[in-house]
């Protein structure tokens, strides 16, 4: 069975250029994101890390921590974030997961079981299946999971905007309509009543008898 949406994110410890980690204690009380790549000197992933690296100030004012992972051992890790400060301009401060023996990749069903023990000759074609993103919350829950073909550059602005719904949505009883950005009108859910609309957002619109528009909630 695949991993789900408010499936607990399964927890290891693995080794990355910043020193070993433990998944559930490195994300601690906060969010994260854990961004997957099949292959490290490949060119598509090389503009998506120094994107990330560029966006981390974004992520931390949402208290989101980053880690990426790619199916090499951190010795390549360290030598591929030269390539990438070259090519994008971008220092990598966040870690970077070494998964060699494809442990993780296999943990979040990236990879089957009969993948093999090893990194070593495998091709990014091997491990196409690794490039997803998984947003995880403070109860350690997966809140989403996008995957993206090898061939397109994923969008990381959608991911923080993802995330701000994300956050705004467990905090307040509200949904947010399609194409939704920070400080746009938001949807009152089915869970709240006409009354306590009024109590909890004052004035609404009320486009369909269960499509109940406001403003997005401030505090």
């Amino acid at each position: 069975m695949s991993l789900r949406i408010n499936d607990t994110a399964p927890d290891f410890t693995a080794e990355t250029t910043q020193g070993t980690v433990n998944f559930h204690q490195w994300i601690g009380d906060g969010w994260a994101v854990l961004f997957s790549h099949p292959k490290n000197f490949t060119p598509v992933c090389t503009t998506e890390l120094g994107t990330m690296a560029g966006l981390e100030g974004e992520f931390k004012k949402r208290n989101v921590k980053i880690i990426g992972i790619s199916v090499d051992p951190v010795s390549s890790h360290e030598k591929w974030q030269a390539d990438i400060k070259t090519a994008t301009g971008q220092t990598v401060n966040y870690p970077l997961i070494g998964d060699k023996d494809l442990k993780v990749a296999k943990l979040y069903e990236m990879l089957p079981a009969g993948a093999g023990e090893s990194s070593e000759g495998r091709t990014p074609a091997d491990n196409a299946t690794v490039r997803s993103v998984y947003v995880i919350g403070p109860d350690k829950k997966i809140k989403l999971v996008l995957t993206y073909p090898m061939t397109t550059g994923r969008n990381f602005d959608e991911i923080l905007r993802v995330i701000d719904s994300i956050q705004l949505t467990a905090k307040h009883q509200v949904a947010t309509p399609a194409n939704w950005k920070q400080g746009e009108d938001v949807i009152i859910t089915a869970a709240v009543s006409n009354e306590d609309a009024i109590k909890r957002f004052g004035a609404y619109e009320t486009v369909l008898p269960y499509l109940r528009k406001t403003k997005q909630p401030t505090a």
